[in-house]
């Protein structure tokens, strides 16, 4: 007597321990496991209403959905009942998968009404009401058998609800992806009406001022993922960010109230170069909303396509910094802000500053070659100079801003 004693506890031990494994341990003959698989079934109906007058009890937010809802959940719980009638009856059935079927009856809204957490709340109080059941309305020979059978089937009702929200998740974030590159692509075309706003608004667009965008390279080595590295590293400074990959560019729309000007785009775009690859970023002129942000996209453009004429251009650089080869290059736009923006005022101001400049960059950006020609001490030339610098932005004495007003020189001439 002690022997058998002790050799049952032992297998309940190690039936408990498979359990817990995940194996299908070694179970009543066929004809047992029907006829418990019969009373089992004949009770399901009550363990239904038992698990959904629990979910009612122990979870408040329950009563708050609609009786739509609701309905939802109890097909649930009572597919999960008849699954594992089922699950139970066949024991030739690794019951991988099962799971799956018992989400398989509610519509994919279910998994947008309810979260993860409350799922997995629901499944617990199921199983958990389950267990109680089989111990009130089952034979007491039943029970062993059936608890260690539940036990294995609550986990792979686990998985498939850890199934149908990855799933879930997955289509949301490839919708998302899809949606969000429609927007970058109507802000490259200047189709950014209010259809556009409200798509970027769901994405989580908030900003309503101070929108620049970035375009370069895209990093085509496949070491990285550039739309979840240039997320990452907006989010890290307060920016708002919608970006997408078109062909060989990564295009990425920023907005931010620390975007006050080009200057400081360019500060914020330097911290997204790592998601691009090798060659020029360009950073569009700041607008003041994402209406607004074909003009910043056109001018990111056209410096992009201008940038290959100056090999020493700073990573990332700002559009307005390129407007020379931009304008060398055809674009119209460049052409016109050189000659109104740089030449109209000094020819606004007074002739000497034109002559003056004029003189100096024709020679050689010598001091005293331009006091002898205009007849002039050269300490004039050096306030005409610094005068020039405070009209225009531009400095002469620097060989970079020499070229920019040279170019701004012939433009404003020919446009005069």
């Amino acid at each position: 007597m002690v022997v058998r004693a002790r050799a049952s506890v032992g297998t309940d031990k190690v039936e408990a321990m498979a359990a817990r494994a995940g194996e299908r341990v070694p179970g009543p003959s066929p004809r047992t496991r029907a006829a418990i698989a019969r009373r089992l079934a004949a009770a399901s109906g009550q363990m239904t209403t038992a698990a959904v007058g629990e979910m009612e009890a122990r979870h408040p937010w329950f009563s708050e959905l609609s009786a739509e809802e609701r309905s939802w959940i109890t097909l649930v719980a009572q597919a999960g009942i008849d699954g594992f009638v089922r699950w139970f009856s066949e024991p030739e059935d690794e019951g991988r998968g099962a799971g799956i079927g018992v989400f398989g009856t509610a519509p994919r809204a279910l998994a947008r009404a309810i979260t993860l957490q409350q799922t997995v709340e629901l499944v617990r109080t199921t199983i958990d009401s389950v267990e109680t059941q089989l111990h009130e309305v089952m034979p007491r020979g039943d029970r062993g058998h059936l608890q260690i059978a539940i036990t294995q089937y609550s986990r792979e009702v686990a998985f498939g609800a850890a199934e149908v929200y990855a799933r879930a998740a997955e289509l949301r974030g490839a919708w998302d992806a899809r949606l969000e590159a429609l927007v970058v692509d109507s802000v490259l075309r200047g189709d950014t009406d209010e259809t556009v706003l409200s798509r970027a608004s769901t994405l989580g667009w908030r900003s309503t001022q101070s929108v620049a965008v970035v375009i370069g390279p895209a990093d085509d080595s496949g070491a990285a993922r550039p739309l979840e590295e240039v997320r990452r590293l907006a989010r890290n400074r307060d920016l708002d960010v919608l970006a997408a990959v078109q062909g060989d560019r990564l295009v990425v729309v920023l907005g931010g109230v620390v975007l006050v000007d080009q200057d400081a785009a360019v500060t914020q775009a330097t911290h997204l170069v790592g998601a691009y690859g090798p060659g020029a970023i360009v950073v569009g002129p700041v607008v003041e909303h994402l209406v607004d942000a074909s003009r910043s996209a056109r001018g990111a453009l056209s410096g992009l396509r201008a940038a290959v004429a100056w090999p020493g251009a700073p990573r990332p650089v700002g559009s307005e910094d390129l407007l020379p080869e931009r304008a060398l290059a055809g674009d119209g736009h460049a052409r016109r802000a050189l000659a109104m923006d740089v030449h109209g005022p000094l020819a606004a101001v007074n002739g000497d500053l034109l002559e003056t400049l004029t003189a100096f960059l024709d020679s050689g950006s010598s001091m005293e070659a331009t006091a002898r020609a205009l007849f002039v001490h050269p300490n004039t030339v050096r306030y005409r100079l610094k005068r020039v610098q405070q009209v225009t932005g531009f400095s002469p004495t620097d060989p970079r801003e020499a070229y920019v007003l040279r170019i701004a020189l012939t433009l404003g001439r020919l446009q005069r």
